[in-house]
């Protein structure tokens, strides 16, 4: 028998499990990795994302083939022909496969005609199993993000006292909301110059006219573990120290602020979870950091992206087509090209995403997807967009945290209330509003922002709808005591702008 494996390419970690199930007979142990064309070219992805999976999996092969390991190293259109190529030539019986993270790969590796047994081996990518994760959710009436970071924090014994968390709180949320006032000294992100062997993949990218969106260059990204793990201490010295209070803030021209800017690595495997949140740990005794900034970040991991994975399998498949709202509005052709928008603060979170497929968390959430809410774009077009535009999405993340987290279309299996806001919350959190044609204050009129007449108008669309989320009452009160007329003026612009951009 000749067991052989197959490394996907967000599996780059030679710790994960089909890799770890043969260690010991690495040497006698043939392994592929497979860039497929043809899968490239499902969505439009963004340059970047395609260079740094292609080079990061280039790279790792060279790392296993270093290591001992009989690496074959495919580019191909489709994965099938090459991967049964080489198990006739290398006489497979077994393929191991670590269990994909996303559904649709699942599905992929599961309709293919093999020529030898398949064995996927429990995924590692998590610190809970689907198996585990389930259990927890079975056992409660609510699926609380806070109460499973709890849980998770007790399980891994994570900024523990005992049974109580150290100094008593669990969350820190009220101390890291700080809006950027005054002159802020960033920290400068630790950057990456492209090696022969990226430079070789942007030059076929290229040249075979793959890249759909974005610009390729400068690339800057990090294509190997070492340079996920510098990118990580570099954020733990650096950008920990003073990351909480200002997590939530936008500022024009700072792209990274004091982000992490890990999620690339953590979601194709060039680091693992539980190694980033005991580094995060052991930097907050080590250093005497804050608590509310290592407690925020390792939230972040620990919690946000643990409960997410966990949700998307917990869920059945059908919950990518949720929509309660009943959203059917096309996306905005400016999500493809920033220049066309003359909102400032959509201008530049997209021209930051086309040029670096990267947004933090509240660029995300409070900018890109609330206004795809508030406008009724269809739930299934803007996931999409988030998919195709950003480096660290896959299908996991992006279902739960569009479908669920930025557009309520599952009425409230994962968020407690919709995260829909007026140009309020973007002027108090951001300086974008300060050089915008629209004025912030205002809800009607010619200089009215898109923000605050989409935002009344969505309220007003679905206010039986919100009725049933207690958090919503007190806002809805709102639409009652707006002066006569003022109501039909909002929904009047908000019909007129829908028509224009579509």
């Amino acid at each position: 028998m000749t067991i052989g494996i197959w490394v996907l390419g967000d599996q780059l970690w030679t710790g994960q499990a089909a890799l770890s199930s043969r260690e010991a007979a690495k040497t006698q142990t043939p392994v592929i990795l497979i860039e497929s064309r043809h899968y490239a070219q499902k969505r439009p992805y963004h340059s970047q994302k395609l260079v740094l999976v292609w080079s990061a999996m280039r790279h790792f092969a060279e790392e296993l083939h270093s290591a001992g390991w009989q690496v074959t190293y495919e580019i191909t259109d489709k994965f099938e022909p090459a991967l049964l190529k080489w198990i006739k030539q290398n006489g497979i019986s077994e393929l191991r496969v670590m269990t994909p993270n996303d559904r649709p790969f699942m599905q992929l590796i599961q309709n293919l005609q093999l020529d030898c047994s398949l064995n996927l081996i429990p995924n590692s990518h998590f610190l809970w199993s689907k198996t585990e994760f389930q259990d927890w959710a079975n056992s409660r009436k609510r699926l609380l993000m806070e109460d499973f970071y709890r849980e998770g924090r007790k399980r891994f014994n994570i900024l523990m006292d005992g049974n109580k968390p150290i100094d008593g709180q669990w969350n820190f949320d009220k101390q890291n909301r700080r809006p950027p006032k005054g002159k802020l000294t960033t920290p400068a992100p630790l950057w990456f110059e492209p090696d022969e062997i990226t430079r070789s993949v942007i030059e076929e990218i290229k040249g075979q006219n793959l890249a759909s969106y974005g610009e390729i260059e400068p690339f800057r990204w990090g294509v190997t573990r070492s340079d996920a793990l510098a990118v990580l201490e570099h954020f733990l010295t650096q950008c920990l120290p003073t990351f909480g209070p200002y997590q939530d803030a936008m500022v024009t021209g700072e792209e990274t602020l004091w982000h992490s800017l890990i999620s690339p690595y953590l979601n194709l495997g060039l680091l693992t979870p539980l190694e980033v949140i005991t580094a995060a740990q052991k930097a907050y005794f080590e250093q005497d950091l804050e608590l509310n900034s290592v407690e925020g970040f390792i939230r972040q991991v620990l919690g946000w992206r643990e409960y997410m994975q966990g949700i998307y399998h917990f869920q059945d498949e059908d919950y990518r087509n949720l929509n309660w709202f009943n959203h059917n509005e096309p996306l905005p052709d400016f999500y493809w090209h920033s220049s066309q928008t003359d909102m400032n603060c959509l201008h530049q979170v997209l021209k930051q995403v086309e040029n670096t497929g990267y947004a933090h968390h509240i660029q995300r959430l409070m900018v890109l997807s609330n206004f795809a809410l508030i406008v009724g774009v269809s739930p299934q077009e803007i996931e999409a967009w988030f998919h195709a535009a950003f480096l660290d999405a896959h299908d996991w993340v992006m279902q739960t945290n569009v479908i669920g987290m930025g557009q309520f279309a599952d009425g409230g299996i994962l968020a407690s209330k919709p995260y829909a806001s007026s140009a309020n919350y973007i002027n108090k959190m951001s300086d974008y509003c300060k050089n915008c044609t629209y004025d912030l204050k205002q809800r009607t009129g010619k200089k009215a922002c898109p923000f605050n007449f989409f935002y009344w108008d969505f309220l007003s669309r679905h206010q039986e709808q919100l009725k049933s989320q207690g958090r919503m009452n007190l806002v809805l009160g709102n639409l009652k005591r707006m002066k006569a007329g003022e109501l039909p003026e909002i929904k009047a612009l908000a019909a007129d702008w829908r028509k224009k951009n579509k």
